[in-house]
């Protein structure tokens, strides 16, 4: 099932039979420094391997377990560093805007603006993000069934923006964990935009560690999988140097070292389902 074609830059464009991308980075800012070589990491992964790379981290995670846990430097220094980043690596930027008033600046730098999962209801945030332009990928909410992700997609078309990613992130399955329902691939694809899989969150277990959530690593490579034989256009993956020392989301991280083994095996596998699976 082939979807629209949606600019990302003036070099990258996503969906509509354009092929296998990655969305990848760290949860969060943690430091420059840090950022920065994870961006560098990822770009040679991009050049080398003719792979489509999107860098993701967030400047603020206002949707945390607890109130101590790390939230990132704030918009005005998480910004600068993304455009450091962005003009290091040459590779598009993407970050998660939480309140309407941070749309207008992080537009500014950013080439995808993210709406979190917990916010994909929120017209007004919908509405400001595709006042802005730019590319905006909706996560759909672990609350959310897929078709109903059809809603939130008509808030962004009614504001006169079509350049929208969907991005699967898991459903909620009792308490403290998910489950990946792979059918939610082709039926957030019929809506018409680019479908990402979030491989890392979908490994999360929400609260699962009472002050933070924890995760099960060692499934994402096959939830990733699974997802990239159901025919979505991109994975989204939170990737650190040393995983278990992460400030954010340790649990459901994966090693930066492990990325491109994985990465190209995706690639194969979603040629492959694109070749061989057809509608019935």
């Amino acid at each position: 099932m082939e979807t629209a074609s949606v600019r990302i830059d003036d070099k990258l464009t996503v969906g509509g039979g354009s092929g296998f991308f990655l969305i990848a980075g760290p949860c969060v800012i943690e430091s420059e420094d840090l950022t920065l070589k994870i961006a560098e990491h990822l770009a040679r992964l991009s050049a080398e391997d003719s792979m489509p790379v999107i860098f993701k981290a967030s400047f603020d995670k206002a949707n945390r377990s607890s109130a101590a846990s790390f939230r990132g430097p704030g918009m005005a220094s998480g910004l600068r560093i993304l455009a450091r980043v962005k003009a290091a690596s040459g590779l598009p930027v993407l970050s998660d805007i939480h309140e309407v008033s941070q749309a207008s600046p992080a537009a500014d730098v950013l080439d995808v603006l993210q709406i979190p999962a917990f916010l994909c209801r929120q017209t007004d945030l919908l509405a400001a993000a595709a006042a802005t332009g730019k590319a905006v990928n909706v996560k759909k909410g672990q609350f959310m069934a897929p078709w109903d992700m059809k809603n939130p997609v008509r808030k962004i078309e009614a504001a006169g923006n079509r350049r929208i990613i969907l991005t699967e992130r898991g459903t909620t399955f009792g308490y403290n964990n998910l489950v990946a329902d792979m059918r939610s691939i082709p039926i957030l694809k019929s809506i018409g935009y680019p479908v990402v899989f979030d491989a890392t969150h979908s490994a999360q277990l929400p609260g699962g560690e009472k002050d933070r959530s924890g995760g099960m690593r060692d499934m994402i490579p096959t939830l990733a999988l699974a997802a990239a034989a159901a025919g979505c256009d991109g994975v989204f993956m939170e990737v650190h140097p040393r995983p278990d020392e992460a400030l954010c989301d340790s649990g459901n991280t994966y090693p930066l070292s492990g990325l491109r083994d994985l990465a190209l095996r995706l690639r194969d596998v979603r040629a492959a389902s694109i070749r061989e699976i057809r509608p019935l």
